[in-house]
C-alpha cells in the first residue's frame, strides 16, 4: 500500500518566494516608486508654476511690472525649483506710496519633497532695491526667504535669512556677516493685540563710517511688536492718526547691541502724539559705560570735566556686579516733542517725522 501523506509545508518551495522571483519584484517595486515619485515631481512643478503665474498676473492687473527670462523648471528629484533669470519687479500701492523697484540677475522659487508646505524664495548676486526715492544696492552669498505655503491665501509672515550682506549707502557701505529675521501679521488684531510681530538678530556688522567704540558692531538682537488694529486707506497720514487712536503701539521688548566694550539693552514703548510724532518711555541697561566715556574723551567729543563727572554718576548708578561680571546702569528713557532724555537728561533732539499731507478732514492747521 502506497504512502499518499502530503510532505511537509516547509518542504514546499513557492515560486514566488525564489530568489530570482524576489529581485523581480523588488525591482518592479522600485520602478513603480520612481514613477510615482516623478508624477509626484511633475506635479509640485506644475503647481509651483501655476501659483507664481496666478501671483505674477494678480500684480500685473494692480499695475506692477513682473519682468523676468522665459521660466526654467528644475530640482528633480529631492525638489521643484523655478528659476526666473533677469527678475525684475516694480510698483507701488497704499503701504508702499514711493514705490518699490527691485531687479535681481536670478531668483528661484524651490519647494521641498519633504517640506511641501514651504515656499523657499533665493537671490544672490548684485541686486538694486528702491524705495521712493532711495536707491539702495546691495549683493549677498545668500539671500532666503521661507514661506508658508496656503492654498488661496497669501503669506502672513515668513523667515529671512542672510550671509555675507553687501549694502551700498551713501555714507559708505555696510558689511554683515549673517542675519536672520521673523516677521509674522495679523489683520484681523484689536487694541493690544499684535498686529505686527518682528524678531532677529545680526552678526559681525561693519558700519560705513568709525564711531569712538569702532566699526565693528558685534552683534544686534531686536524683538518688536506693532499692536493693532492696523487701518486701511490710500492716505499714509489718515492712516497713522486712526492707528494712533485706536491705541496702537510699537513694543520694543527687546533690543539689545554690542559694541566694542559696551552692551546696551533697551526696553520702550512708543506711540504717536497729537502731531503723530513719536513719543514713549523705556529703560536703558548699560554694561562697560566707563569704556565708552573713556573712548568719548579719547576722541574729543566730551571734556576731561565732563567725563570725570559722569564717571561719578555712573558710579552712583552701577549696580553691584555678580561675580566676574562688569558694573551695569539702568536708567529710564524718554522721548517726547522729539527730545529724547536718559534719567531726565536731554541727550538728543530727533529730526521730526513728515508725514505727506494733513489728515484727511482736518483744517490747514496754524
Amino acid at each position: 500500500m502506497s504512502d499518499t501523506r502530503t510532505p511537509p509545508s516547509s518542504s514546499v518551495a513557492l515560486p514566488w518566494l525564489r530568489p530570482r522571483w524576489l529581485l523581480l519584484f523588488a525591482g518592479l517595486l522600485l520602478v513603480l516608486l520612481a514613477v510615482a515619485h516623478t508624477l509626484l515631481w511633475h506635479a509640485m512643478a506644475g503647481r509651483l508654476q501655476a501659483g507664481y503665474d496666478a501671483w505674477a498676473a494678480s500684480r500685473r492687473a494692480q499695475g506692477w511690472r513682473v519682468e523676468h527670462a522665459p521660466p526654467i523648471r528644475g530640482g528633480w528629484p529631492l525638489s521643484a525649483t523655478l528659476r526666473l533669470r533677469e527678475f525684475h519687479l516694480a510698483g507701488g500701492n497704499a503701504t508702499l506710496p514711493g514705490g518699490l523697484d527691485w531687479t535681481a540677475p536670478v531668483v528661484t522659487l524651490r519647494v521641498a519633497m519633504h517640506r511641501l508646505g514651504e515656499l523657499r524664495v533665493t537671490s544672490g548676486g548684485p541686486q538694486r532695491l528702491r524705495l521712493g526715492a532711495t536707491e539702495i544696492p546691495f549683493a549677498a552669498d545668500r539671500l532666503t526667504a521661507s514661506l508658508p505655503l496656503q492654498a488661496n491665501v497669501l503669506p502672513r509672515g515668513g523667515e529671512f535669512e542672510t550671509s555675507r550682506l553687501r549694502i551700498g549707502t551713501a555714507a559708505g557701505g555696510i558689511d554683515i556677516g549673517s542675519a536672520r529675521l521673523s516677521l509674522d501679521s495679523r489683520m484681523t488684531a484689536i487694541e493690544g493685540e499684535p498686529a505686527i510681530s518682528l524678531e532677529g538678530e545680526a552678526e559681525n556688522v561693519t558700519l560705513p563710517a568709525a564711531t569712538p567704540l569702532g566699526r565693528q558692531l558685534q552683534e544686534v538682537r531686536i524683538d518688536a511688536a506693532l499692536t493693532g488694529p492696523l487701518p486701511g486707506g490710500r492716505n499714509p497720514t489718515n492712516r497713522a492718526a486712526t492707528w494712533r487712536d485706536a491705541g496702537g503701539t510699537l513694543e520694543l521688548r527687546r533690543l539689545e547691541l554690542r559694541l566694542g566694550p559696551a552692551t546696551a539693552q533697551a526696553t520702550a514703548t512708543l506711540a504717536l502724539d497729537d502731531a503723530l510724532q513719536p513719543m514713549g518711555a523705556g529703560t536703558l541697561k548699560l554694561t562697560g559705560a566707563e569704556a565708552v566715556l573713556d573712548s568719548l574723551a579719547s576722541a574729543g567729543l566730551v571734556t576731561p570735566r565732563n567725563a570725570a563727572l559722569a564717571r561719578r554718576v555712573v558710579t552712583a548708578l552701577a549696580r553691584p556686579p555678580a561675580e566676574g561680571e562688569p558694573p551695569q546702569i539702568e536708567v529710564p528713557l524718554t522721548l517726547e516733542r522729539q527730545g529724547l532724555a536718559v534719567a531726565r537728561i536731554p541727550v538728543a533732539r530727533l529730526p521730526p517725522v513728515i508725514w505727506p499731507g494733513p489728515v484727511e478732514g482736518s483744517g490747514p492747521g496754524p
